[in-house]
């Protein structure tokens, strides 16, 4: 039987890290979610990230996966937007 609702941590880094004051997020999503879908709730709760949406590269358990890959119960995720300086 699969569950309704999965939980995930999600890493945050720069200008998610900056919005959020946090390094780090549990959230719980439907299960059968894209991880898009967190780069979504995360605009959601903060639109002055929008700017990023088109530009955030997402990773699975540290492996970078196309927007449509499927969260699983207990995933790690990584948004990473593109980082300025060197």
């Amino acid at each position: 039987m699969s569950k309704s609702a999965i939980t995930i941590t999600v890493k945050l880094f720069a200008a998610y890290q900056e919005a959020f004051g946090l390094s780090e997020l549990v959230l719980e999503l439907p299960n059968g979610v894209p991880v898009s879908a967190v780069c979504d709730r995360l605009i959601a709760e903060h639109p002055e990230l929008n700017q990023w949406r088109d530009l955030t590269r997402f990773g699975i358990n540290l492996l970078f996966v196309e927007p449509d890959t499927l969260l699983q119960d207990g995933d790690e995720v990584v948004l990473i937007p593109p980082v300025s300086g060197g």
